[in-house]
């Protein structure tokens, strides 16, 4: 994802009068810029940060999808309508436990796959999964393939 065309698609929201859409996407380049704002300093908004804050945004929304209750049908269908705007600019997440069990043998072939590795593993394979698997799955997985 690039912050160029979150901004232009906010423009052409504010245009289009789409209010949600516009509210969603102005958080989403909030939570981006925020991001990018460490204890050091200001960092470089690369396409991996912006990856990062939106699987981070798009948790914190499927969590008030969570915890609404069914009751308040008319705040839950606002909660999943910014659901369907999110979901267009995140990048979707691998949560198939078989594809996850793939990736991270063809990743450890030369790693004895036990409990006492699982640390040299988790080094391995994080830096090539991470923003692209649900990590909680990945970890759940690793955690069934360890002797």
């Amino acid at each position: 994802m690039n912050l160029e065309i979150l901004q232009k698609d906010k423009i052409k929201a504010m245009k289009e009068g789409a209010s949600l859409k516009k509210e969603v996407l102005t958080d989403m380049i909030d939570s981006i810029q925020k991001a990018s704002i460490t204890p050091k300093g200001r960092v470089e908004i690369t396409e991996e940060l912006i990856n990062e804050a939106l699987i981070k945004y798009q948790k914190m929304t499927q969590e008030m999808i969570d915890t609404c209750p069914e009751s308040r049908v008319q705040t839950l269908a606002i909660y999943n309508a910014r659901m369907d705007i999110v979901k267009e600019y995140a990048p979707q997440l691998v949560v198939d436990e078989a594809e996850i069990t793939n990736m991270i043998t063809s990743m450890c072939e030369g790693i004895e796959m036990t409990k006492k590795n699982r640390g040299q593993i988790m080094k391995t394979i994080m830096p090539q999964l991470k923003g692209k698997v649900d990590m909680s799955v990945a970890n759940r997985v690793i955690g069934g393939m360890l002797k």
